[in-house]
């Protein structure tokens, strides 16, 4: 079964029952990475749309390839990529992101981003509707730069949303592939929780030197959303 989500600005989403729904790293990720104008953008392990729909709905000069292994997920892409109209700006590749040379041009993106699965494999961390979403059975975190690298030329952006724990492996994984951490930002429930997200950003080829932003709170301590949080959801907008 099936369900759709209204996002913003005309936009709506098809996504299985029992999957990974809308949340908050992706909504943030798309909201964290610097486009420039008319940006090309490649999303490694893009499931059933999620960043290329939100990229798309916030930015309409950009243009988004999806790259996914799993047959329903792409399938699903291609159903959200028809119903909303977007065939001239998104698009759903199938195929697999360890043999990007195969798929996608070398330099030929200005921005790469990922929402990757989180946990090594071999951590027993899975997901009852598809474990590669969760675990790094069939994506390392050094493949996903690798892959990367190829699609940026210099000065290329890429960005992910990690776990916080996974910080070390991130950049040691980036800077072996020739992306150096730009800009990170930490995501916390509210002000007093431990940080439970790290929007990480590097640049193909770019200098050391890394910006930390202010942290991201989803929450106030008595529980409302923050005005962070509903800007990023488009809370009051209409949809």
């Amino acid at each position: 079964m099936e369900h759709a989500e209204t996002l913003w600005n005309g936009i709506t989403m098809i996504q299985p029952d029992g999957g990974f729904r809308l949340g908050t790293d992706s909504v943030l990720l798309a909201q964290f990475l610097t486009l420039p104008r008319r940006a090309k953008i490649a999303d490694l392990g893009s499931g059933c749309g999620t960043l290329g729909l939100l990229l798309c709905a916030s930015d309409s000069d950009c243009t988004v390839v999806g790259v996914e292994l799993d047959e329903t997920a792409h399938r699903l892409a291609q159903e959200n990529i028809a119903a909303n109209g977007l065939q001239n700006r998104l698009s759903s590749v199938l195929g697999d992101v360890r043999a990007i040379r195969t798929l996608l041009p070398a330099g030929g993106f200005s921005c790469v981003i990922s929402n990757p699965p989180y946990f090594s494999a071999g951590s027993g961390k899975r997901s009852r509707y598809n474990a590669a979403a969760r675990s790094e059975e069939t994506l390392s975190l050094k493949e996903l730069c690798a892959a990367a690298a190829w699609l940026l030329p210099r000065g290329g952006r890429f960005a992910m949303v990690h776990r916080p724990e996974r910080l070390c492996d991130i950049f040691c994984a980036m800077r072996e592939n020739g992306i150096e951490p730009k800009r990170i930002q930490f995501v916390r429930h509210t002000a007093f929780s431990p940080v439970c997200l790290a929007l990480i950003e590097g640049r193909r080829g770019g200098r050391p030197g890394l910006t930390f932003l202010p942290d991201f709170c989803e929450f106030t301590p008595d529980g409302a959303e923050t005005d962070d949080y509903r800007a990023a959801y488009h809370r009051g907008e209409q949809p």
